[in-house]
């Protein structure tokens, strides 16, 4: 029955397969597992519809508390499986039905750490998130429009679980951003939460961290981009990528995010190469 579902909806997204996707398998070191076997399913009518802030689609946006893993996914996360992975391991996140990314953008991997009491079958995401991987800008010569982007017509996003993360039950959210209507303020996002179980890790302390929904704004410069008219520098969204270590932070009075202890308390711009710069302990 589901797999006619499946069929189904590979028939009637064919179309507009690489215009919206969806993730919905796990990839770990190269060997793809089961259709949402470990992937949330989200509930939208059109799986593949992108969430925005306009116009809006079903219902959701950025500012909703189903951003964290996209639209009704927290029921369906008792019947998804937590995969057991190793720190050091390559995992990927899959597009459904034969999808590529074909909308400019970045991509990001967020984690956030199942809380004491909970499993990732039991957790709605609404803790700490930490960003362990980011991509922009692969070509610079490139069509800025188009093949410019490390996303290009790729079929997954991977990222390499750090060593130095501590054991234990993490969600994954993988998010892939088209900004080719990003300047009229309508950026999509395409994300997913896969439940996995880390084992093999180290004694890191992850972060910065942000939380969704308030990670993002909508009048965040990385989200009203012009990618028209030739290459200009893109800056990435939320906080800066967690490599390992030890993160240590202390809140300054003239932002509204962590920065480490080290960093000079320097009136920086929010959205500032520099400022993200600082919010990373090597």
């Amino acid at each position: 029955m589901k797999l006619s579902l499946l069929c189904a909806m590979a028939v009637g997204m064919t179309p507009f397969a690489s215009a919206h996707y969806f993730f919905d398998v796990l990839i770990i070191n190269g060997k793809e597992t089961g259709h949402q076997q470990y992937v949330r399913e989200n509930d939208r009518p059109l799986k593949y519809f992108p969430t925005k802030w306009k116009p809006v689609y079903d219902n959701l946006t950025p500012d909703g508390t189903d951003f964290r893993c996209n639209r009704g996914t927290f029921p369906s996360a008792s019947r998804t499986q937590t995969a057991t992975v190793k720190a050091g391991d390559k995992i990927g996140m899959k597009l459904a039905v034969g999808a590529t990314m074909q909308h400019p953008g970045p991509e990001l991997v967020y984690m956030s750490r199942v809380p004491s009491g909970k499993t990732a079958a039991t957790y709605q995401g609404d803790g700490d998130w930490f960003k362990v991987f980011e991509q922009g800008v692969c070509r610079q010569g490139a069509d800025f429009t188009r093949n410019a982007w490390c996303t290009w017509d790729r079929n997954k996003i991977e990222f390499t679980i750090p060593k130095d993360l501590p054991d234990g039950e993490y969600l994954i959210r993988p998010e892939h951003i088209g900004l080719h209507e990003a300047h009229v303020s309508q950026a999509e996002f395409y994300y997913a939460c896969a439940q996995v179980k880390v084992t093999g890790g180290g004694s890191g302390r992850p972060g910065p961290m942000i939380r969704f929904p308030g990670g993002y704004r909508s009048t965040d410069s990385s989200f009203n981009f012009n990618i028209y008219n030739g290459y200009k520098a893109y800056t990435m969204p939320g906080p800066a990528v967690w490599k390992g270590g030890k993160f240590m932070a202390k809140r300054y009075s003239n932002t509204s995010v962590d920065v480490i202890v080290e960093a000079k308390p320097a009136k920086l711009a929010r959205d500032s190469r520099t400022f993200r710069e600082a919010m990373q302990e090597e």
